[in-house]
């Protein structure tokens, strides 16, 4: 299978934990990874910024109706729902969705409509029950579903919600992820 796009949701602890998450991903790794991590919707770009850091791939903010382009890391920036059509990413500023925009169910259902089985879904540490749906439209499309493992996260309450809400594919601590994520990708760099 090659797959097409990897989704990442996260909140609370997210920083830390896309921390892990992103410095495991190496030079050389072609699928765009598309993120929505809850914040405040004042927030500056200095998450990208900080994430940029500790990323060697590309990383910069999703723009409305951009181009997805392989090997490169995209944030959904604050205040605003990020969706993946085919090959290009909407923003959205229709209402908070679990309280939240970006909602990680908003991106992961559109991915799950665009991708289907070519598309990977990780939830992450967080507070909220966020993602949980995403997560199932995945599986039912045939995409691959990880979890991080939730005695390792630092709020158990996103990723407990999303096992629950499907069997996933892979439960697996932090700093196991990304190289899960390059073996089902892009094998030759492993």
């Amino acid at each position: 299978m090659t797959y097409e796009i990897i989704v990442v949701g996260t909140s609370m602890g997210g920083l830390q934990a896309l921390e892990v998450l992103l410095s495991g991903l190496p030079a050389g790794f072609s699928v765009p990874v598309a993120i929505a991590q809850h914040r405040h919707k004042d927030s500056d770009n200095s998450l990208s910024d900080f994430l940029q850091q500790v990323c060697v791939l590309p990383l910069k903010e999703a723009e409305d109706k951009e181009e997805i382009v392989p090997g490169y890391v995209y944030l959904a920036p604050a205040d605003y729902h990020l969706l993946v059509e085919n090959s290009s990413f909407s923003l959205s500023t229709e209402a908070p969705v679990s309280y939240a925009r970006p909602s990680i169910d908003v991106l992961f259902e559109s991915a799950a409509d665009a991708y289907a089985a070519k598309a990977i879904g990780v939830i992450l540490t967080g507070a909220s029950n966020d993602g949980a749906q995403g997560l199932a439209a995945i599986a039912a499309a045939g995409g691959v579903t990880v979890v991080q493992e939730p005695t390792t996260a630092y709020s158990r309450t996103m990723p407990t919600a999303a096992i629950a809400a499907v069997k996933a594919d892979r439960i697996l601590s932090l700093p196991e992820i990304a190289p899960c994520l390059v073996n089902l990708c892009c094998p030759v760099l492993t």
